[in-house]
């Protein structure tokens, strides 16, 4: 993850939630609370760039006008967020594709109800890439076997990607080192030559890129084309019991990645309210996609990648997952 994905994600940052209340007599049981026809719903976010279409949407009124207002709770990642969700803890929450098949492979009772964010599928003008520093050796994928490559999370979505650029440039995945390191940390390791490469998103993507560091590959790109990297979800007994407070969430979801999707100005504004990126940064950032519907077949790739590399205790089931 952004910042996926993931989960896709970046920075250290602190679990700042509460345990939720449990009124039976509100209609949004389970730490969804209700006053004047209004239901507060917490929402578990990795605080970066992904996340920025529920900030804009709350901002436009699109939950309010469906009676909906959203508790924001931020985490370090989707590790944090899964466990939250389905104990009830946030009622829903935003992880990379790959964290929640791991969860439902393992037979967590979450199920994806929105979709988050997807790669922009144009080769070298992608979100997440790979980045060897100015002046390297290395000038594709395959050259990545025996090197340092940096991953924010190791068995996730970023070493599926990787693993993916590798084979595809003609290597072998399993004779490149990774090293697990998060996102904000990566550029000062690849000037000192810590590490040989990385696999880096936004906004350090664009940090490594001032440094004069070298792109040699999309690899959310070489997973699939338009590859959901993240979604929103919510546990399965959340789903079962509040369907109407779950379809209200989908529909102002939807409403809020459109939007966003079509005004990038106000997408780079919303996250200098909730991020410490600096305004200068994020005018050099690529952002993600945010289309209203997931690919499923490039999350199908995710799931067959992440078994062909012992990622999960059993095949995790798509459907079953997805909305």
């Amino acid at each position: 993850m952004r910042r996926l994905l993931a989960a896709l994600a970046a920075g250290a940052f602190l679990v700042t939630v509460s345990a939720c209340g449990s009124s039976d007599d509100s209609g949004a049981a389970d730490g969804g609370s209700s006053s004047g026809g209004t239901t507060t719903l917490k929402l578990g976010l990795i605080p970066i760039v992904d996340v920025a279409p529920v900030y804009l949407g709350q901002k436009k009124g699109f939950y309010s006008e469906r009676g909906l207002k959203l508790e924001m709770s931020t985490a370090q990642g989707g590790a944090a967020i899964v466990p939250g969700v389905a104990s009830g803890q946030f009622q829903f929450g935003f992880s990379n594709v790959t964290s929640l098949l791991i969860a439902q492979s393992n037979g967590v009772p979450i199920k994806a109800v929105s979709n988050g964010i997807a790669s922009t599928g144009v080769e070298g003008k992608d979100f997440a890439a790979i980045m060897v520093k100015k002046g390297s050796a290395i000038k594709d994928s395959k050259e990545l076997q025996g090197k340092k490559v940096a991953i924010n999370t190791l068995k996730n979505i970023n070493e599926s990607a990787v693993r993916e650029s590798v084979r595809k440039a003609g290597g072998d995945p399993d004779k490149v080192k990774f090293v697990e390191l998060p996102f904000d940390q990566m550029p000062a390791a690849l000037e000192k030559g810590e590490i040989d490469a990385a696999c880096v998103v936004e906004p350090a993507l664009a940090t490594i890129k001032s440094q004069g560091g070298v792109e040699i590959a999309s690899p959310l790109v070489d997973i699939a084309k338009d590859t959901t990297v993240a979604m929103y979800f919510t546990s399965t007994q959340y789903q079962q019991q509040h369907p109407d407070i779950v379809k209200k969430f989908q529909e102002a979801t939807a409403e809020s990645l459109a939007y966003a999707d079509q005004h990038p100005d106000e997408v780079r504004q919303i996250v200098t309210t909730y991020t410490k990126i600096p305004a200068s940064v994020l005018a050099q950032v690529t952002l993600p996609k945010w289309p209203a519907e997931p690919n499923k077949a490039s999350i199908e790739a995710l799931a067959k990648l992440g078994e062909e590399d012992g990622f999960f205790k059993k095949t995790p089931d798509v459907d079953a997952l997805l909305p």
